[in-house]
């Protein structure tokens, strides 16, 4: 007669539960897949389908109870895992969003915003534009496939484990989220530069003949030198893109093995030696 045991039924979800959490994670926080417009059921059959092929080759996995304290604060950590390289991804889009909308408010767009459904907020147009743009190239490059191989990779890296992550991979997760005002300045660059040389252009002409009215033409000339900027800057922001996105990947990679780094168990202290006495 076949019998199972509770506790091997116990092992066989929590085989599945805890790689499919990190996969559900991932898939939420990054980019193409965590889009409103993809509809929920596509996105649990994804991450089902990966946890069932990855689910075997998963090291193994601590004997806990997954109903248990302890099988709850591993569900977390794994949660906590996913978000994170999920999370690495979303910052270079977040980047490119900010240049354009530092992009938009130099050119005298900051009006001219939209309802983005994927942050649930407003944006401008030409950070909308952007966001296509570094959309297309991450699908260009095949970074999708590439992050969920590093997803697959990182079990391997950092397999699901009763104790806790290393804590600097938090700090290093906020220093790379500076990313975000870094790369936004330096993609906007080009567009600011312009446009300030066209608003001391307007000034000397203002101040050199009075009569012109500058609200009247000085929106059409910043946003026509605008719009033509990024035409001619549009080709060369191709590569730069590419290299954002395959170092976010790369930091998605590298990143399980920061926290790879298990938390120190602390020793136990030794009792002081007595000191040697005198005599009676």
């Amino acid at each position: 007669m076949f019998t199972v045991a509770s506790a091997d039924i116990n092992l066989w979800i929590a085989g599945l539960l805890w790689p499919l959490t990190r996969i559900l994670a991932l898939i939420t926080a990054a980019p193409i897949f965590g889009n409103k417009a993809v509809p929920a059921r596509i996105k649990v059959a994804l991450g089902v389908g990966l946890a069932v092929i990855v689910a075997p080759a998963v090291p193994a996995w601590p004997a806990v109870d997954p109903m248990s304290y302890a099988g709850l604060l591993i569900l977390m950590q794994e949660m906590l895992i996913g978000l994170a390289m999920g999370f690495s991804i979303r910052i270079i889009f977040a980047a490119v969003e900010m240049a354009g909308e530092v992009a938009s408010l130099t050119m005298g767009l900051g009006f001219a915003t939209f309802f983005d459904p994927n942050t649930q907020g407003r944006s401008s147009a030409i950070s909308q534009f952007l966001s296509l743009v570094a959309t297309m190239a991450f699908l260009a490059v095949n970074a999708h496939l590439v992050l969920l191989s590093a997803l697959v990779e990182s079990f391997s890296t950092l397999p699901v484990s009763s104790l806790p992550v290393y804590g600097g991979g938090f700090k290093q997760m906020a220093d790379w989220g500076g990313k975000i005002f870094s790369v936004g300045v330096q993609l906007s660059l080009p567009i600011v530069a312009a446009l300030l040389i066209t608003n001391v252009a307007l000034g000397i002409l203002t101040r050199a003949a009075p009569q012109l009215n500058l609200f009247g033409i000085g929106f059409p000339i910043t946003l026509g030198v605008g719009l033509l900027v990024v035409a001619l800057s549009l080709p060369y922001l191709g590569m730069p893109i590419q290299n954002l996105l395959l170092d976010g990947v790369e930091r998605a990679r590298l990143m399980p093995r920061t926290w790879s780094q298990r938390q120190p168990v602390a020793k136990p202290t030794q009792p002081a030696l007595a000191a040697p006495s005198l005599g009676p």
